[in-house]
């Protein structure tokens, strides 16, 4: 097995922003001490793509979904094809999927429809659900409490105590981004204070949400070392025990990163 380090549980390094220096973010995200790589897919296109990046990546996995953002336009064949999809070795988790009443890009309606498809599928596999939650807590939630189906609150951004001891009682990590070190995230602060450290990830979202001090840049794996160092200032805990907590309920969390090599792309 190889040596314990930062796992990015939410990066999407099939987007075209990656395309001009691809080795060159990989080479200092390793740098940076970043062991394991899970890419998210969002529609039928990138889950596609994470999983042949996943199979040229040694040190990574995938998992595939489609945004409750892109649910409207997706067809059922496309559904299908992601169910065909997620039975690959390289797949670890499903979605990224949820509800995001942020935006009406989808219905609420289909969006509860596509993410309740997302949730049978992952109860059939026995893998997690990647769960994109914006403005929806109660729904979310309720979803969620019907499905045996664990998984991961990725870039946890609610604010409500209830919401969050509800989904934990439920089982789910809690993964936090680089919205976690913003000057004006006081209250997304005391929420991470509020999760037990064998439930807590880090991730980047990459390329979005670069964390201070690199907010406004293209976010890369490399940078959630910065997520890393403010949760563990948050908790008062050293940066490395924050590294090996991370590292260990990542394992937890998908068991399949456990066996993965780190050899880097040719």
């Amino acid at each position: 097995m190889t040596s314990q380090g930062l796992v990015d549980t939410h990066a999407h390094l099939m987007d075209p922003a990656f395309d001009a220096d691809h080795d060159e973010v990989l080479a200092r995200a390793r740098n940076a001490g970043v062991a394991r790589l899970v890419l998210v897919g969002y529609d039928l296109s990138s889950s596609r793509a994470a999983v042949h990046l996943a199979r040229q990546i040694g040190w990574a996995r995938a998992a595939v979904g489609i945004h409750p953002n892109l649910a409207a336009e997706a067809s059922g064949a496309d559904f299908r094809a992601i169910a065909e999809l997620a039975d690959a070795p390289e797949v670890v988790g499903i979605g990224e999927t949820g509800l995001d009443y942020y935006r009406d890009n989808t219905p609420p309606e289909r969006q509860r429809e596509a993410f309740n498809w997302h949730m049978q599928l992952a109860e059939q596999l026995e893998l997690p659900a990647i769960v994109h939650n914006r403005q929806a807590d109660e729904d979310v939630s309720s979803i969620v409490a019907e499905h045996t189906a664990g998984g991961v609150l990725h870039c946890f951004s609610s604010d409500d105590p209830r919401y969050l001891e509800r989904m934990l009682e439920l089982g789910y990590f809690v993964s936090f981004a680089g919205t976690l070190t913003f000057k004006n995230a006081t209250a997304l602060r005391s929420m991470a204070a509020r999760v037990p450290l064998e439930r807590l990830l880090v991730e980047t979202d990459c390329p979005y949400l670069a964390p201070s001090p690199r907010r406004g840049q293209r976010n890369e794996p490399a940078f959630v070392r910065h997520t890393a160092a403010c949760l563990a200032e948050i908790l008062g805990v050293s940066f490395d025990a924050i590294v090996e907590r991370t590292w260990t309920n990542s394992l937890e969390r998908f068991p399949s990163l456990r066996d993965v090599p780190r050899e880097r792309v040719a």
